[in-house]
């Protein structure tokens, strides 16, 4: 039996949930047995969620199942007593980057798309790098673009947590924006492989998971750009161009994977403050001289 008319909405609900709980798409699907590719179809409308499944992902998250279906508005209770996702004691696990644990499939398929592209990468590769049979991929993940979903879905699901908790964890609006940008930053050096195929292959999705993800990932932007509005209400950020500026940090993070290798001179963290400073440093508009060299965009003067 299927929870719910709209399977579609459904699992969007469970995503929903999910996130506020501070959950990844791995965490829940392993614990509620399933693989990621199947968590991720159900989210996307894609695998019908049945009651018993939704009761074992309600019971996983730790609320009940009507709360999924018909999330209550919060209350004043709400605000004075956080989750454990979201508490102080637990305020800085949005630092803390434990290794993945990937089904053989997923991590072939990442490891293939790296290699050879979305397009480059064939099921029956990537079913050999993984040790599997073509039979035993198709049985978790129906097609290639499915893989590719589910690896974007795993990207999203952290920055989805991240970036909030990172936020709360600040205490002035100054603080809550670089643990923002700090954040991202980490993701970016630590998670470079999903952050590196979500940059490079987001041309490759089919429709609706396209406008979908692309909606996720302005998601992202836009908690960085109402943080630089918070900044510029409270005197602390002076940049004449917040929204160019806002975008110029996030570009700026999300190019880490081109270039940062760990292992080096210096280490994700370091490089995660330096680009946080960076970023607070853009928003106040620190005064620079003005430049020596010629303005491009101005047409010099004949004598």
């Amino acid at each position: 039996m299927s929870a719910g008319s709209g399977d579609t909405g459904a699992g969007h609900l469970v995503r929903r949930a999910r996130t506020a709980a501070g959950v990844s798409l791995r965490e829940l699907a392993r614990g509620i047995g399933v693989s990621a590719g199947t968590l991720s179809a159900i989210e996307n409308g894609k695998t019908p969620l049945t009651v018993d499944r939704l009761d074992r992902i309600a019971a996983e998250l730790g609320v009940a199942t009507v709360d999924i279906l018909a999330p209550r508005p919060p209350s004043a209770a709400d605000a004075t007593d956080p989750s454990p996702a979201r508490s102080t004691g637990d305020g800085q696990r949005w630092r803390t980057f434990e290794p993945l644990d990937l089904d053989p499939a997923l991590a072939a398929a990442i490891a293939a798309f790296m290699q050879t592209g979305y397009h480059g990468a064939t099921m029956r590769s990537i079913a050999a790098n993984a040790g599997m049979s073509v039979a035993g991929i198709y049985h978790y993940y129906p097609s290639k673009q499915d893989l590719l979903v589910a690896i974007f879905d795993l990207g999203m699901s952290e920055l989805h947590w991240r970036i909030p908790a990172a936020r709360d964890d600040g205490g002035t609006v100054v603080e809550r924006f670089a643990n923002m940008v700090e954040a991202l930053a980490l993701f970016h050096t630590h998670r470079s492989d999903l952050a590196f195929i979500g940059a490079s292959e987001m041309r490759s999705f089919d429709e609706p998971s396209r406008s979908r993800i692309a909606a996720l990932r302005s998601d992202i932007q836009r908690m960085i750009d109402d943080q630089v509005v918070s900044g510029i209400r409270a005197g602390e950020f002076t940049t004449r161009h917040p929204r160019e500026a806002a975008r110029a940090v996030a570009t700026m993070c999300t190019s880490l994977p081109q270039w940062f290798r760990p292992g080096g001179l210096v280490s994700q963290q370091q490089i995660a403050v330096e680009y946080a400073q960076f970023a607070v440093d853009i928003m106040r508009g620190q005064t620079r001289p003005e430049p020596t060299w010629p303005k491009l965009h101005r047409r010099e003067r004949r004598p």
